[in-house]
């Protein structure tokens, strides 16, 4: 049903000319999120935070998608992005970002920039975020996509995510967008007392579990199993 009023709606509002407007998609898409996160929780109200909402409906996932894959746009589902990798499902970014609990003044590391998407639903809601990219294709096309859409607040590095980036930390948050066979440990430690950490761990063929990683002021790590989930692997020497 769902799939069939987004046609729908594709299909409008491409008949208005070569000048696509994307919000009446980008609109059901947020509903449907919204939707499953309820559901996910068995809860009548609300749980996501409002203004992950905000960003999720701010920022034009179709413009962080290659040409073949922009009528998909606004599909709750991953995507391809080229070079084995994809654009994460759009409820698994926004529960990715609600569990890292925000706040304007974060400074936000994120692992595998891939398109550029996560990072700017973050940079939406945070002070600053800094993100890697180990494929460079992807870090090149990322970092122009992000300059050209004006997300002056992310800075974005080629290299290999695992090390994180110990020149910027410590950092309020970490977002791991690929699953990692464990959780590295320099991640760990460039993680604020007080910081939050979401990342899949588990193998490409293997059930991987979204962990919520808390570092307690005392610098106690408490983890906790959110959800099972799908994700590319974290790739480089480890």
């Amino acid at each position: 049903m769902r799939r069939a009023l987004c046609s729908l709606l594709l299909f409008a509002v491409v008949a208005q000319g070569d000048e696509v407007d994307y919000s009446a998609l980008r609109a059901e898409l947020v509903a449907e999120v919204e939707y499953y996160a309820k559901l996910a929780w068995d809860s009548d109200e609300a749980t996501l935070s409002a203004d992950v909402i905000r960003s999720l409906s701010t920022v034009e996932r179709h413009k962080f998608v290659p040409a073949s894959e922009r009528r998909d746009a606004y599909e709750n589902r991953p995507l391809s992005i080229g070079h084995g990798q994809t654009i994460s499902q759009p409820y698994i970014v926004a529960l990715m970002t609600d569990l890292i609990a925000p706040e304007t003044s974060d400074v936000v590391l994120e692992i595998g920039t891939g398109s550029g998407y996560q990072a700017a639903v973050l940079a939406e809601l945070v002070d600053h975020v800094y993100t890697i990219e180990i494929i460079e294709p992807l870090f090149s096309s990322a970092t122009a996509r992000l300059d050209r859409l004006g997300y002056d607040n992310v800075t974005t590095q080629l290299g290999d995510g695992y090390y994180g980036w110990e020149q910027h930390a410590p950092f309020d948050a970490i977002v791991v967008t690929a699953a990692a066979s464990h959780v590295p440990p320099p991640l760990i430690q460039q993680l604020k007392p007080g910081g939050r950490m979401v990342i899949p761990v588990g193998g490409r063929w293997m059930t991987q579990q979204l962990l919520l990683i808390e570092k307690t002021e005392q610098d106690k790590i408490i983890t906790k199993q959110v959800a099972a989930v799908r994700f590319v692997p974290l790739t480089g020497e480890h």
